[in-house]
């Protein structure tokens, strides 16, 4: 349990932010050590970089630029997948830092904050996202042209310093195995261990260049139970809403795969910190057991039409609850802004069954 002193210390930063501003004037002034958090992956922690896309990209036309998500915490919708903040907006509020900001966000980004390029739909293998998303291969090529930014405004030596005093949240892989399981129901085991080897072959390479680059702190979320998402049984009626085992079976493969390659980068790479958050099992006990962690409904999204409300959310005709804190999630896919909350907390100092070796509270301590 979190002490007193951090409990006051989470409410008065999380009261110091205006819902209008993801920069307040309290953050302008830091220390130099300070470290940034650099944010990369999926909707998940995509805090409004689609909206920036091309409007010709259906990703920039994708519903979270649409009321009613935001409208908990935001009032407007800013691009983020659910009703209010996520989980890199807490991190950020428990670092005492500002929110990250989208990096397609117009404007001058200074960077030392750390920024945000994640974007919904996008996956780890090009092509394996919803068309138009940012996939990792390019949040990594704009990794690399921030960081020539900030050698050329730093200079080099101080850029190496902040690079690797950050650290770097990533939530991705999801997609491209929603995709798979869609295209691809009856797959054999085999087979779903060589796409699994694909993914984890193809983050480990985005991962290895930003060490290359300085990056040493990285906080992983691992992938969600996929089966079991309002929008998942919606698709598949024959399921009579029970969790589907093929996308299960494949998020257990990658979370195994994840930290089997963790470790060995631990070994090989000098320097190497990382935390893996057992998303799977803290998401899928919320499903299981809502009344426990505060919730009233674990199973139907809180926005959306047709069976557990698991589509459309944001496109007319569909429905909304009148308190989305009583939902796990938020629409089909994608958990409430009270849901973040607690998943956030347990990211950045949750026990070691869920988070470790390190926590993110840890990881943002280490010089």
């Amino acid at each position: 349990m979190a002490s007193l002193a951090y409990c006051v210390l989470l409410l008065v930063t999380v009261l110091s932010f205006s819902p209008d501003s993801c920069f307040c004037a309290s953050h302008q002034s830091k220390p130099e050590h300070k470290a940034a958090l650099f944010v990369f992956g999926d909707s998940l922690l995509d805090s409004g970089n689609n909206k920036y896309l091309n409007n010709s990209s259906p990703a920039a036309n994708a519903p979270a630029n649409r009321p009613p998500y935001g409208e908990t915490y935001f009032k407007h919708a800013t691009g983020r997948y659910s009703d209010g903040r996520i989980v890199p907006d807490f991190i950020a509020q428990f670092a005492k830092l500002p929110f990250p900001r989208p990096y397609l966000q117009p404007g001058a980004h200074h960077f030392t904050d750390g920024v945000n390029f994640a974007s919904g739909g996008a996956g780890v293998l090009p092509g394996n996202g919803n068309f138009g998303a940012i996939d990792f291969p390019t949040q990594l090529s704009y990794f690399k042209a921030m960081e020539k930014s900030l050698g050329q405004r730093l200079g080099v030596k101080e850029t190496k310093k902040l690079l690797g005093r950050a650290v770097y949240l990533f939530s991705i892989g999801g997609n491209d195995y929603f995709s798979y399981a869609t295209n691809n129901p009856n797959a054999p085991q085999i087979y779903k261990r060589q796409h699994v080897a694909m993914v984890i072959g193809n983050l480990t390479s985005v991962l290895k260049e930003i060490y290359n680059l300085g990056g040493r702190k990285i906080a992983f979320q691992n992938v969600g139970p996929l089966g079991c998402t309002p929008g998942t049984k919606a698709m598949n009626p024959a399921l009579d809403g029970n969790c589907s085992e093929a996308h299960l079976t494949l998020a257990r493969l990658h979370n195994r795969a994840l930290f089997i390659a963790f470790k060995k980068f631990e070994k090989s790479l000098p320097g190497f910190k990382f935390s893996i958050f057992d998303y799977y099992n803290a998401a899928g006990d919320r499903i299981s057991n809502p009344s426990k962690y505060g919730f009233k409904n674990g199973t139907s999204a809180c926005c959306g039409s047709g069976p557990f409300r698991g589509s459309k959310c944001g496109t007319e005709p569909y429905e909304l609850c009148s308190n989305p804190s009583e939902y796990v999630w938020f629409d089909g896919a994608h958990t409430t802004e009270s849901a973040n909350h607690q998943l956030a907390e347990l990211i950045w100092n949750g026990p070691q069954n869920i988070t470790g070796p390190y926590t993110v509270k840890e990881l943002f301590e280490l010089a």
